[in-house]
């Protein structure tokens, strides 16, 4: 493969780490990382220009195309969910392979989204998009209560709520709206879609899928552990842990799903429901989903990274769908929901001699605030296999056992606290 080329790789918070990416990537051309302004891509400028060169992004589309233009890429990628709009403007321009902007729009924007799924029959989910707090009252109306409220683009279930009492809404209204401006003032209020209850471990799986020239192959379903209050990730697994015939059924929905959305480049992550009357999309995003990566390393030796950087480049990618032997897995611990300080972390030697615990890897460094919140923020990764999805749930439990964390909180204290509490 030339190494003459240029891969351009739009950057900013994703779903891959830049060392992980950038060894995925080695040799099939130069790297160029295009930076947004933001305080992220600043701090990590040093590191990223260790391995390719960077150009920052003015954030103006004529100026942006233009410089990105002049370095003549053979591709333009990311990896980050905010990123993609971007990505696909470039794309666009330049005549590369990617998502088309109709296609763009309908992945980060949820409204669109839901609104194509419902119009081509293939998942009807009650949903309307709310543009201020005055509209509040067509939610139990035209949706229903419980209801779930998010940001019109987000990621991470940033500023993402349930409602279940109109009582509630008062005091949700400023917060919701308050979140969402970051990414706009719009929010998404959607039927709250009830998980089956007879599963042993969560109520959702996400499919990782390849798309390209020779269609759709859905590389993975990803199991999950359940969800902590509200809707923060806790761990995923390789292979899923599914009644017979429920696999089928969920593949099946998100081809449905893609193809609707138009989607015919690349690596997408659509995350799906799994209730009493079967499968239902949760939402589709059109990047690798987090830690995915890390899973396809792990288990099956492929690195999704390259995979998604080979798509771009326009070239034939054929993988067989991935079902390792074991269960692999990453165990995700979150931070406190509370404002806190990280003052010391015990127990993590005692994870890392675990049989089946293959790392452990603190994301928040001694003395680092943390802002709190209800959206999944990681504290620590734990990944590795095990026989059998028991031995799997053995691990975690022994996981959480042996580690602690001591905080200091906003009133003063500083308590000594356990993964299993963060999880509450």
């Amino acid at each position: 493969m030339s190494t003459d080329r240029t891969i351009a790789v739009v950057y900013d918070k994703g779903a891959v780490a830049p060392a992980q990416f950038a060894a995925g990537l080695s040799g099939l051309g130069e790297l160029l990382f295009l930076l947004p302004d933001s305080a992220h891509n600043e701090e990590m400028r040093p590191l990223l220009e260790q391995v390719g060169r960077t150009l920052r992004l003015t954030g103006d589309p004529e100026t942006d195309i233009a410089a990105v233009r002049a370095e003549n890429p053979a591709a333009v990628l990311t990896f980050a969910e905010s990123q993609l709009a971007t990505t696909s403007a470039l794309t666009s321009a330049l005549g590369l392979p990617g998502h088309s902007p109709e296609t763009m729009l309908m992945l980060i924007d949820k409204a669109r989204q839901r609104a194509r799924l419902a119009e081509t029959g293939v998942d009807r989910v009650r949903s309307i998009a709310l543009t201020s707090a005055d509209e509040w009252p067509r939610v139990a109306a035209e949706v229903g209560l419980p209801a779930i409220v998010k940001p019109l683009r987000g990621e991470g279930s940033r500023g993402v709520f349930v409602v279940a009492d109109p009582e509630e809404v008062e005091h949700l209204v400023a917060e919701v709206f308050v979140t969402a401006d970051a990414t706009g003032t719009t929010v998404v209020a959607e039927e709250l879609l009830q998980g089956r209850t007879d599963l042993d471990f969560g109520d959702y799986v996400s499919v990782e899928s390849l798309c390209g020239p020779q269609g759709i192959t859905h590389l993975a379903v990803t199991g999950k552990l359940p969800l902590a209050p509200p809707f923060r990730e806790t761990g995923y697994f390789w292979p899923p842990a599914l009644p017979d015939g429920l696999e089928d059924e969920i593949r099946t929905l998100t081809g449905n799903a893609l193809r609707a959305l138009g989607v015919t480049n690349g690596l997408t992550h659509t995350e799906v429901k799994l209730t009493p009357d079967g499968p239902r999309i949760i939402e589709v995003n059109g990047r690798i989903g987090g830690h995915m990566h890390q899973l396809g390393q792990e288990s099956s030796g492929v690195d999704l990274a390259r995979v998604a950087a080979l798509l771009a480049l326009g070239e034939q990618v054929r993988l067989p769908p991935l079902r390792p032997d074991r269960v692999h897995f990453v165990f995700i611990g979150l931070a406190p929901v509370e404002p806190a300080r990280l003052v010391a972390v015990h127990g993590e030697d005692d994870v890392r001699a675990l049989d089946g615990i293959a790392g452990y890897r603190g994301f928040t460094r001694i003395g680092e605030e943390l802002p709190g919140g209800v959206n999944t923020q990681i504290l620590y990764l734990v990944w590795g296999s095990g026989a059998d999805h028991a031995e799997m749930a053995a691990l975690y439990d022994k996981t959480l056992s042996a580690l602690s964390y001591d905080f200091a909180f906003a009133d003063g204290t500083t308590r000594r606290v356990t993964p299993a509490e963060l999880l509450r």
